[in-house]
């Protein structure tokens, strides 16, 4: 059943946008795998190839990613089944691993860290390397908790983006997405301004995930969290943008498109409540839509309530 919403006032702004524009086809219910996968707090997911994807979980007890395989239906995009291949560890303590991101010219992974706001790379065994993004200086201001949550890397332009979760001491609402070579240094930064917030005290707000859609396109994952005291009542509100960096950047703020938006609740006939904190481009379907793959943060599956939720979005460009 279809349970979404696709704006379609954001189409207005067409013209100033040069690739085709996505369009949402199906958006999947929420699903859950408790007998497959460990209760987790997921944070980040990237594809590996044949059904493998990485994942990461910002409270796990060592530093490192799991490995699911996921299986997906080629006709509706629902998934199957999640199997979890299992943890690869450094060995060291978790450093609140936030976003990740395969590379395939190097077979390795980079995954960003909320406590030392970096971004270092992995062998696919779950070692380090000793490498690292290099970080622009003016991102040492990032608020604890509210750093680099989210990590993209677009294959096709062989370029890393991230931003900070929230912006910036001074900056407003206007947060830096940043994009790195492969090199590691530092390239483009763009500024980007995020919606007003819908409540009056939010638990969190910014936008927890990017995915590179190619041809200088990101999907930007926007969320909002609001908790009450009984929990009834509490919800996660999400949107989708696109954005396309081209030309110079510049102290202008670029355009963004509103794909879709949806809210997940708790209250007296509902508990699908999800705050995604991750989003991957999954395989191509029969028809040849394109599916993304999304992954909820569920704090170990607090109270019995919350779940690991994933939701798969199908979309055509």
């Amino acid at each position: 059943m279809r349970r979404f919403a696709v704006i379609l006032c954001c189409f207005c702004h067409l013209s100033l946008m040069n690739a085709q524009p996505m369009e949402i086809i199906e958006a999947h219910k929420q699903q859950k795998f408790p007998d497959s996968i460990p209760a987790g707090n997921y944070s980040g997911i990237t594809p590996l190839g044949q059904d493998r994807y990485a994942v990461v979980s910002d409270k796990s007890a060592d530093d490192g990613f799991f490995v699911f395989h996921i299986a997906i239906d080629t006709l509706s995009g629902k998934i199957v089944s999640i199997e979890n291949e299992g943890f690869r560890s450094t060995g060291k303590r978790n450093r609140d691993v936030e976003g990740i991101a395969y590379v395939p010219d190097t077979q390795t992974l980079f995954i960003s860290g909320e406590a030392g706001n970096d971004i270092l790379e992995y062998t696919l065994d779950g070692q380090h390397t000793g490498r690292g993004l290099v970080i622009p200086a003016v991102f040492k201001k990032a608020r604890r908790n509210f750093g680099f949550e989210a990590l993209a890397y677009d294959a096709e332009q062989r370029l890393f983006w991230t931003t900070s979760e929230a912006s910036l001491p001074g900056e407003g609402d206007t947060l830096r997405l940043q994009s790195f070579g492969l090199d590691l240094q530092p390239k483009r930064q763009y500024r980007y301004e995020m919606d007003g917030q819908l409540s009056e005290r939010p638990i969190a707000r910014g936008v927890s995930a990017l995915c590179a859609l190619g041809g200088n396109r990101l999907l930007v994952l926007e969320r909002e969290a609001k908790v009450t005291k009984m929990k009834i009542g509490s919800w996660v509100h999400c949107k989708l943008f696109e954005v396309e960096l081209t030309g110079e950047p510049s102290e202008a703020v670029v355009e963004k498109r509103l794909v879709m938006e949806f809210r997940t609740k708790i209250n007296l006939l509902r508990r699908n409540f999800a705050n995604y904190e991750g989003m991957c481009l999954g395989p191509r379907l029969a028809d040849g839509s394109r599916t993304l793959i999304m992954i909820a943060d569920s704090q170990d599956r607090h109270g019995g309530i919350l779940r690991d939720w994933f939701k798969v979005i199908v979309f055509r460009e």
